[in-house]
């Protein structure tokens, strides 16, 4: 089974998820991986566009133990990935909900579960939650991002979501996204001039990208 589920990882990074999936449908019910296995499938399902299944193979596992912080999370991606973000804070609620004590590893749900109450209208919410994620991770540059360019677009906090938005650059320099959001805060503070320094920066490390 440690084989199988090793011979499908590869077969997802050679961007073969067909592949991947015939592989992990071979791992055996009896084996301690054949939930690993499920939840890569589910994911394979979801980028292979079979949403719908993806989500019915996720939540069959999570039915099955709703503890399954992993299968959780897995659901959360796919809806968050398909912009169900009412849905997907929704999921996440139920995998923090399994949480008694929170570790700096469980930064990443408080911060998913953010940025899907940011984007379905619930700041207040989604500003407890990047908090939360920093207290359990400071300095963690995604979240930096994320709450000071929110900040900054909504005229809150401007000083410090520039300084966070800043730290976050120091750590992830070559990260478009990142620098995008240091160009866009110069220009909401007036900066034009910075602003258009830190734009073509950006755009530079990620010309594909048609908001940058």
């Amino acid at each position: 089974p440690l084989a199988l589920l090793s011979l499908g990882d590869l077969y997802e990074a050679m961007k073969k998820p067909e592949l991947a999936n015939k592989t992990y449908e071979r791992v055996p019910l009896t084996s301690p991986l054949q939930r690993n296995a499920q939840i890569q499938l589910a994911l394979n399902l979801d980028a292979l566009d079979h949403t719908d299944e993806a989500k019915a193979n996720l939540e069959k596992l999570i039915a099955a133990n709703p503890r399954d912080l992993e299968a959780i999370m897995a659901l959360g991606n796919v809806l968050r990935g398909r912009k169900q973000f009412a849905e997907c804070a929704d999921v996440y609620s139920k995998g923090i909900d399994t949480i008694t004590k929170p570790e700096k590893s469980n930064w990443v749900i408080y911060y998913f579960r953010g940025i899907c109450l940011e984007r379905s209208k619930q700041w207040a919410k989604a500003e407890d939650d990047l908090k939360k994620s920093l207290e359990l991770y400071p300095d963690q540059p995604h979240v930096l991002n994320y709450l000071g360019y929110s900040w900054i677009d909504q005229g809150l906090n401007l000083d410090e979501g520039m300084r966070m938005i800043k730290r976050a650059v120091e750590q992830r320099a070559d990260d478009g996204y990142i620098v995008d959001s240091l160009g866009w805060a110069h220009y909401r503070l007036g900066n034009m001039e910075e602003a258009v320094k830190q734009l073509e920066r950006a755009v530079e490390l990620k010309p594909e990208d048609p908001t940058i």
